[in-house]
């Protein structure tokens, strides 16, 4: 892809080419499945492109999905599980961070019964992953207590 700016033309030297990664992947503001493409350079989300051939958006996009990336890029971003240790929070292994929530909710369950623990999922999850979330409720830690902001 071959991109031409002004201080190239004034200065008359050859412009340069930039190359931009285009990635297909998924929305994750909500269940639906739309798709688009992402153009990236040099690490950063320069372009959110609508996918026109799949059927859940027919090249259509809410304007979450078409201008929300933001929130990718975000220095404020969690990129490492934190745990609290002495007061601190703590960066940790994914291992680590698992086997802590793990362990806590199963014991706080055990502790006071299966209804004293509860699943709140997300619209940015796919259908596959609220359903393994209500699952997981359900058969490992004995609750219906499961719901979806969505519904909200």
């Amino acid at each position: 892809m071959h991109f031409l700016n002004c201080d190239t033309l004034r200065s008359g030297s050859k412009p340069q080419d930039i190359i931009m990664k285009r990635t297909l992947t998924t929305c994750p503001y909500c269940g639906s499945g739309c798709t688009f493409y992402l153009e990236v350079e040099n690490n950063t989300i320069v372009k959110v492109i609508p996918n026109t051939e799949n059927a859940v958006n027919n090249g259509s996009l809410c304007s979450k999905g078409h201008f929300g990336m933001d929130f990718v890029q975000s220095k404020d971003r969690l990129t490492t599980p934190l745990i609290r240790k002495n007061g601190t929070l703590t960066p940790v292994s994914w291992k680590e961070a698992y086997t802590f929530t793990a362990s806590r909710l199963l014991k706080y369950s055990k502790e006071n019964g299966p209804n004293s623990v509860a699943g709140f999922s997300s619209a940015r999850c796919s259908n596959e992953e609220n359903y393994l979330m209500q699952k997981m409720m359900r058969t490992v830690l004995h609750t219906n207590s499961v719901d979806h902001c969505a519904r909200l």
